[in-house]
């Protein structure tokens, strides 16, 4: 298989994100879908609406999300609303909580956990999607990327749960943990055959907590930001950023390495390849500053 070409930058600016966008000349046309983090009431590190507003206009794009399956400020349509304009998203660009009304099935062929996915009824409106991830730690997954945000991420609330329980939703937090990450990576399948090549995907790797945007009481970040990678495929694009965290010379970096090694956090870039979703084998191509 061909390698993958991954883009990196290590400008974080709204400016590297449109530019990071650009490179992949990506196929994004129609109704597009921007599926981002809201972020969790009480959460300081999701990145904030100011850091993505240029590059959602920049594809005229819609900002996302789907409902929680757990204690919070997004578990409901009417919370996640209420959350959605307590962070400004609602200032910034229309804004469409996916599982509102209904949900939607997507099958699965050949999935290593589940044959289903449950995804909100109004994903079905996009014809297109650009997808925001913000690459931190994570307290179940290990760690969260591109992987993450197109499976957990884009499950509605009661599909949050059939994935986490790898197929059945009352065992939400007592699932077999290798076969929750393996129904993510069954889960990403679903999105990525749902929109066969018009789907780009960016990771920010910038305050890094072990603890993903969810939390509402999150570890503060203890390694240093890296940068911004973009590419057309989610595999090569997380299995880089793991890369870079590996390959830092930062001499903190294993307070986040613990947290992706103690939940086997690879095991889901491993199944998503085995799954046919990407390819763990990429091209780094760095755009230098001037470029920007």
């Amino acid at each position: 298989m061909e390698k993958s070409k991954v883009y990196f930058t290590r400008v974080i600016t709204p400016q590297a994100m449109v530019r990071m966008v650009e490179v992949l000349q990506a196929d994004l046309e129609g109704n597009v879908a921007i599926k981002l983090h809201s972020g969790e009431v009480g959460n300081q590190n999701f990145l904030r609406p100011s850091f993505m507003k240029d590059v959602i206009e920049h594809v005229n794009g819609t900002i996302v999300e789907c409902n929680t399956a757990y204690e919070g400020k997004r578990n409901t349509t009417e919370a996640h609303w209420e959350t959605m304009k307590l962070h400004g998203w609602t200032e910034i660009a229309k804004v469409d909580i996916l599982d509102e009304e209904a949900d939607d099935v997507l099958p699965i062929e050949g999935g290593l956990q589940i044959d289903k996915n449950y995804v909100g009824s109004h994903m079905k409106n996009y014809d297109s999607m650009l997808v925001l991830s913000h690459f931190k730690g994570h307290p179940m997954g290990g760690f969260g990327g591109a992987l993450k945000n197109i499976s957990i991420g884009l499950a509605s609330s009661q599909g949050k749960a059939y994935i986490h329980g790898a197929g059945e939703k009352e065992k939400i937090w007592t699932a077999n943990h290798d076969a929750f990450l393996e129904a993510m990576a069954d889960a990403s399948k679903s999105i990525m055959e749902a929109y066969k090549g018009k789907i780009a995907f960016v990771n920010v790797m910038k305050n890094m907590s072990v603890d993903c945007d969810c939390c509402a009481e999150a570890e503060d970040p203890k390694v240093n930001d890296i940068g911004i990678l973009s590419s057309l495929d989610p595999v090569a694009l997380d299995q880089a950023c793991l890369d870079m965290v590996y390959n830092s010379d930062d001499p903190n970096k294993g307070h986040l390495i613990e947290r992706i090694e103690s939940r086997n956090g690879v095991h889901t870039v491993e199944a998503a390849a085995k799954l046919g979703v990407g390819n763990r084998e990429y091209e780094l191509i760095e755009l230098k500053t001037i470029q920007f």
